[in-house]
Formats: structure tokens, sequence, C-alpha cells
């Protein structure tokens, strides 16, 4: 008959194989976790870097620069202020006539490209979730509350109008981008 110290010993040999077994499955999960997490930093710097070069311009890069110093005619007044009215992630200017959507940071010229296609469409008004899954985000409500504070912004500043609770559309006046504003 085995003696009762043998018995424990056999037994902490299985229990630590079993760890050691767990660390390796561990090691493995953080490389793989560390491989992905690269991989998925490096596309949203893609994402944010495509975005830069296909968004408006903001006034950094020289081609801003020239634009600025010698805008199309018939804009020479305009020019200067509807530029500097807003740069991106900054304030949302009063909507106003000749103002170009240009001036508003990314997200809010999402928004409003999504109104101005649902407009040119002959589609009625869109809430904040719709444009949730519109965009691809999660509908959970931090990103929901998120659109509805940008929507709501707009709404003051005259880009978008609110004529039911949650539901949103492009003010009467103002065009979504492309539209000739």
């Amino acid at each position: 008959m085995p003696s009762v110290v043998g018995l424990l010993e056999q037994r902490e040999l299985g229990a630590r194989r079993r760890v050691d077994e767990l660390r390796e499955e561990a090691d493995r999960v953080q490389a793989e976790l560390a491989a992905a997490e690269r991989d998925w930093k490096e596309w949203v710097i893609a994402r944010s870097r495509v975005g830069e070069v296909l968004g408006p311009v903001d006034g950094t890069g020289d081609h801003a620069r020239t634009e600025r110093a010698m805008p199309a005619q018939g804009q020479a007044e305009e020019a200067a202020p509807a530029s500097m009215a807003a740069k991106p992630k900054s304030q949302v200017p009063v909507w106003r006539e000749g103002l170009d959507a240009s001036v508003l940071s990314m997200d809010y010229q999402r928004i409003l490209q999504a109104l101005s296609d649902r407009h040119r469409l002959h589609q009625g008004p869109l809430t904040c979730q719709e444009m949730a899954v519109l965009f691809g985000l999660d509908t959970v409500p931090s990103k929901v509350e998120a659109l509805r504070s940008k929507a709501k912004r707009l709404v003051a500043r005259g880009w978008l109008a609110e004529r039911q609770p949650g539901r949103f559309t492009l003010a009467q006046d103002a065009t979504g981008p492309g539209d000739g504003s």
C-alpha cells in the first residue's frame, strides 16, 4: 500500500503539470492577444489616415493654405469666416446661407451626409439608434447618446430639424455635404 506522503507527492506533481500546461496556454493566448491588438491598432490608424485624406481640409496642410490664399471668385468675403468658423473637434457654428458643411468635424459631417442621403431618396427622418446602425456602431446607450448629443447640437445651430422628438432631418434651408451648400 502506498504511503500518504507518496500519494500527496503524486497529486502535487499532477497539479504542477496542470499549472504548467495552463501557463503555457496563457502565454500562447497572451501572444495571440498582443498580435491581435497590434493588428487592430494598425487598422484604427489606417482608418484615421484615410479619414484625414478624404476628409475636409483642416487648415494644417499646404493645400489648405493655398486654397485660403487664393479663394474662388465670389467667395473672397466668405472664405475666411467659413474656414475659421470651426476646425475639426471644435464647436459647431450657427448655420447661415453660404456656410458649407466642411466647416464641421467629420462626425457632424457624417450625420449631415446620412440625413442628406435620406432627404435625396425621399425617406423620412432618422433616429439616433438608426444612425448608429447606419454608421456601423454598436447600439449601446453610450454610442447612441453620443450621436444624440451631436444631433441636438446640430439642431440648436440650425443645421438639422427635430420635428418629432428623437427623429432628425435636415433643416429646411440647410443642405448636407454635396448638396450645393
